[in-house]
């Protein structure tokens, strides 16, 4: 099991701990401090659609115009922290967020 989101994210915190105390075995990967390969942005973009981007974030409110108009793909890879989070690939099934739906799927 991958994580892919930052360290300072809560979400991405709550996510780590829980999976850790079900037993499962993961690796955590700091987007900001180890960035998404084209094809790691393209995998996630091709998952999620524009969902993958977080709009109610600061990062995403930050963007100008051209960004802002710009496809999921060049949002992630010009500033990766708009990138919605965590997200969870797990056995080639991906999940987006800490929600209810991702915790009864993983717990």
């Amino acid at each position: 099991m991958i994580v892919y989101g930052i360290s300072t994210c809560d979400s991405t915190k709550k996510a780590i701990k829980a999976l850790e105390q079900a037993g499962h075995s993961l690796t955590f990967r700091d987007i900001r401090a180890n960035p998404l390969s084209t094809a790691e942005i393209d995998r996630i973009v091709t998952e999620f659609g524009d969902r993958a981007v977080n709009k109610q974030s600061t990062t995403y409110r930050s963007f100008g115009e051209f960004l802002r108009a710009s496809d999921p793909e060049a949002q992630i890879a010009a500033q990766p922290t708009v990138m919605k989070r965590p997200v969870i690939e797990q056995d080639g099934k991906w999940y987006l967020g800490w929600d209810d739906d991702v915790q009864s799927a993983l717990l």
